[in-house]
């Protein structure tokens, strides 16, 4: 945990350093006018960077200092959680909901004619992930 702490304050530190060399650039460039679209996003970004990196900071401190099996060296594969959730390897349903949104998120920008049919294959592929337990050779 303590390494995320520190990675995601890093990440903090690039994005300020890449907003002022952003910021600095943009005055050079357009005779002294700062160019407010890119130099928000990037003060955003460290803002956001810091926000995470201040809720792991807390998590780790609320935590009194302990080590996740993820952090040391020592550690094998079961000292993490037991089970971490039940997957099916050879469901297609997955694929077919990620092409359902593809699907509706294409529409969106070309041919909106496409949203109902989307939004129907997404209907039918939540409907087929959620039930595929409860039909065929995997019912219980």
């Amino acid at each position: 945990m303590r390494s995320n702490v520190v990675i995601w304050w890093l990440l903090s530190g690039f994005f300020l350093l890449c907003f002022g060399a952003y910021a600095i650039w943009s005055l050079i460039y357009y005779d002294g006018r700062l160019e407010w679209v890119g130099a928000v996003a990037l003060l955003f970004t460290t803002l956001m960077a810091a926000l995470i990196g201040f809720y792991v900071q807390l998590v780790y401190k609320g935590q009194k200092g302990v080590e996740l099996p993820e952090d040391r060296l020592d550690a094998d594969i079961d000292d993490g959680q037991a089970e971490q959730g039940e997957f099916s390897p050879w469901s297609w349903w997955p694929l077919v909901l990620g092409g359902a949104v593809a699907i509706g998120a294409i529409s969106l920008a070309t041919a909106h004619f496409l949203i109902p049919i989307a939004a129907g294959l997404l209907i039918v592929a939540l409907f087929g992930w959620v039930y595929e337990y409860y039909r065929g050779n995997f019912a219980r």
